[in-house]
């Protein structure tokens, strides 16, 4: 099994949540501009869609979209999702919003001919819809103590709002900081290039 991710991208968060996991995996970095990953292959041949993510199979099947390929994680390691009779839809509930209220908020920001007053737009819109997620965090992660799949792609973006000016409520600023004390993290950071080994 592949996983065809670019460093800091979205796929950040399937990265974090196949270490959480403890699944088996490579990772391979795709250029986004050239659409070549780092041992030459086309990217548009595994994913015509050309952006990250994408999990391959062995079978030679694809995944992509996150909110897919982190289901398709939570449906192999439930411990990574939450529980109960609507426990897989608050999974699915809280992952879109994440993937439509927020990702998609940073558009501005990859977009080279973006003004500043589209830049502050975002950044007021994106700093809202973080407001409506920070109750959630609490003390521990969006679904009480035990890290999951939505978490992961939640740091990704805080990761994105701390780089673009995005302000943070203070109880995802220490959700971060907790993110970043666990395993499964640290080492999706250090194989994108993102954390030097201590």
């Amino acid at each position: 099994m592949k996983l065809y991710l670019a460093p800091g991208a979205c796929s950040l968060a399937d990265h974090i949540a196949l270490h959480e996991a403890g699944l088996d995996f490579e990772p391979v970095k795709v250029d986004l501009k050239t659409k070549t990953t780092e041992t030459g292959e086309d990217f548009r041949a595994v994913n015509p869609k050309g952006y990250v993510p994408a999990l391959a199979f062995d079978d030679g099947q694809v995944l992509t979209e996150n909110i897919a390929i982190l289901s398709w994680i939570a449906d192999r390691v439930p411990r990574l999702a939450p529980q109960g009779v609507l426990g897989r839809y608050r999974l699915l509930e809280t992952m879109a919003f994440i993937s439509t209220e927020l990702h998609k908020g940073f558009k501005p920001f990859f977009t080279p001919d973006a003004d500043e007053g589209q830049k502050a737009k975002a950044r007021e819109s994106i700093a809202q819809r973080l407001g409506l997620l920070s109750d959630k965090v609490g003390e521990g992660y969006l679904f009480g103590g035990q890290a999951g799949v939505a978490d992961a792609y939640l740091y990704v973006m805080l990761r994105w709002s701390k780089q673009n000016g995005v302000p943070i409520p203070a109880t995802l600023t220490a959700f971060g900081d907790r993110m970043e004390t666990r395993a499964a993290v640290k080492l999706a950071l250090q194989h994108e290039g993102l954390l030097q080994p201590a």
